[in-house]
């Protein structure tokens, strides 16, 4: 064996990808990888780096590796400022950026001599760190967007879609083996092919993946006018009626400061719209508070927008600086009370209206898959409004489930962000996704 290695995958889906990857890669050189940093010969830390607190958690993760473990590779979108790594832990064994496969290989061969000829080895795709039912599939790397708050296009550079060929040869793959939910992500997911004039390009590879019969989710879709398209894609059954739309905040003049597009008129017209064609769509979006300027007019158009839109899922953060962001230099600092205050006011007012929108299901016919045994004799799974790891769940009473599978299931009850429901029948894989 060549060595043992701990691995922690730190930030979003496209993070875990990268570990993901990179995982299957020291497996094919001979590398054991092992759960605890105790038990390793050397640790690698994914980093992540979009904001401070992930900032924060990514040098505190080092740092405990560092004490339990003789060597640390940092890599993922922090490694991409070195010098904030090194400078508060210097004795790091390498620092690479996001997806720098090699660079990480190169520094653990070093360290940790393979068994295995890196230039030979056969290596997997991927090895997978979500369990077999679904998968992460991403389709591009970097981001083209210029939002002032946001350092990602520095850190990952501009994107750069994948194939479409590749990208589904690699679903086929992953459904192959047992995957039966394909989770779509990108930076800027609904911009897939566009760098390369391809118009059009994530409708046709929808088209193609909507072949497999799985769920199709969709996540980071950037507000263009194409995502009417995506609407339609759900109306046909090929896309799971699932939105998830990172607006940032409804105030015009706060959004111009963001470099983003639109104003909280618009968005109510598009969200009436898609709610026309998909009634049973479910909607998801993040929103900022406390950036710089934000008044309290500001913030309370936010709220009014909040108010009349009723989405079904809402994350929120507060605005913090981030080196390199162009939003550093603007006026009007908020302070951290303020920011706090209105962050706990605004999920207040979505945790009412979350409640709303959930009621609504009970009573409801709808398909579900499976994730996890529960307790108490329910199990834990999720329907098609609810994507793993962010969203809610449901509650599912019956008997004979089992992990992984899909079932038509009643809602009897719901609370503010879940489902409870019990089994009606298991659901055939091709009729899953519209059945009632």
């Amino acid at each position: 064996m060549a060595g043992r290695i701990a691995f922690a995958s730190l930030g979003c889906a496209k993070a875990l990808v990268d570990s993901e990857q990179l995982i299957a890669r020291l497996r094919a050189l001979g590398y054991e990888l092992v759960p605890e940093y105790e038990e390793a010969d050397l640790a690698i830390v994914n980093t992540c780096g979009f904001i401070n607190p992930a900032i924060e958690e990514s040098l505190e993760e080092i740092g405990l590796a560092l004490e339990k473990t003789p060597k640390v590779v940092a890599t993922g979108c922090l490694g991409a400022r070195p010098e904030v790594i090194r400078k508060a832990h210097p004795e790091v064994l390498a620092v690479t950026g996001p997806a720098q496969f090699e660079a990480v290989l190169e520094a653990v061969t070093r360290a940790l001599p393979p068994d295995r000829d890196p230039k030979t080895a056969l290596v997997p795709p991927r090895v997978r760190l979500t369990p077999r039912h679904y998968a992460y599939l991403k389709i591009a790397e970097g981001c083209d967007n210029k939002c002032s708050f946001c350092i990602i296009p520095k850190l990952r550079g501009p994107q750069v879609s994948r194939p479409l060929d590749e990208v589904v040869r690699e679903a086929e793959g992953l459904v192959a083996t047992g995957t039966r939910e394909l989770i779509i992500i990108a930076q800027d997911t609904l911009a897939y092919g566009r760098e390369r004039g391809e118009r059009g390009a994530l409708l046709r590879l929808i088209d193609r993946l909507a072949e497999l019969g799985v769920w199709l989710r969709l996540l980071y879709v950037y507000p263009y006018p194409e995502v009417e398209a995506l609407v339609e894609k759900m109306a046909e059954g090929k896309l799971l009626p699932y939105l998830d739309v990172p607006l940032q905040h409804a105030s015009p003049r706060i959004l111009r400061a963001m470099r983003r597009p639109g104003d909280a008129e618009r968005y109510l017209e598009r969200i009436r719209a898609w709610r026309r064609a998909v009634p049973d769509l479910t909607l998801r979006s993040v929103f900022i508070v406390g950036f710089p300027g934000e008044t309290e007019e500001d913030f309370a158009l936010l709220l009014d927008f909040l108010k009349e839109a009723e989405l079904d899922r809402v994350g929120a953060f507060t605005y913090s600086e981030v080196e390199g962001a162009a939003a550093n230099a603007l006026p009007g600092r908020v302070p951290e009370e303020v920011k706090e205050e209105r962050y706990h006011r605004l999920m207040q007012l979505q945790a009412e209206i979350s409640s709303r929108r959930m009621r609504r299901w009970v009573g409801k016919r709808v398909p579900v898959i499976v994730d996890a045994p529960g307790e108490d004799g329910a199990w834990i799974a999720r329907s098609p409004g609810d994507a793993p790891g962010v969203d809610g769940v449901v509650y599912l009473e019956g008997e004979g489930i089992e992990v992984g599978e899909r079932y038509l299931a009643q809602v009897t009850d719901a609370d503010t962000y879940d489902l409870f429901a019990r089994v009606l029948r298991p659901l055939p894989w091709k009729a899953a996704l519209g059945a009632k």
